[in-house]
């Protein structure tokens, strides 16, 4: 189960992936998972854990409906959760901003659930359960 991984969010995701995939194998001995490359998304796996996964910058910033420059967020942090919905209130609780609420998002993989928020530094997170 992926409790919890890094997602870079980068404006060129082809030599972005390539650059990871290379890296990845000669370093960890790990193929991607994923490289969809018309989704501008790739995912890296090791021990069943989810480790690094490489998406278009200007995705997530559509996804969130981010009214600010699409190159604001660099990276974020993605926590499978249990309950999405539940999650984002104990976040909002400790002080994070919700972006974007929970929300069914079948086009991105079956059962898929997420939320967004951010932290008090302001550092973009994903709920997502499935």
């Amino acid at each position: 189960m992926d409790a919890l991984y890094p997602r870079l969010l980068v404006d060129d995701f082809e030599p972005a992936a390539r650059f990871y995939a290379a890296a990845l194998r000669e370093l960890l001995g790990i193929e991607p998972v994923k490289l969809l490359p018309a989704a501008e998304y790739a995912n890296w796996d090791l021990g069943g854990e989810g480790v690094l996964v490489v998406m278009g910058r200007a995705r997530i910033a559509e996804a969130i409906g981010s009214t600010g420059p699409a190159g604001q967020d660099a990276a974020m942090l993605v926590f499978r959760v249990d309950d999405v919905d539940a999650a984002a209130k104990t976040l909002g609780g400790l002080g994070a901003t919700l972006v974007a609420g929970a929300r069914d998002r079948p086009d991105w993989g079956p059962g898929l659930r997420t939320a967004h928020l951010r932290d008090p530094a302001g550092n973009l997170l994903e709920l997502q359960s499935y």
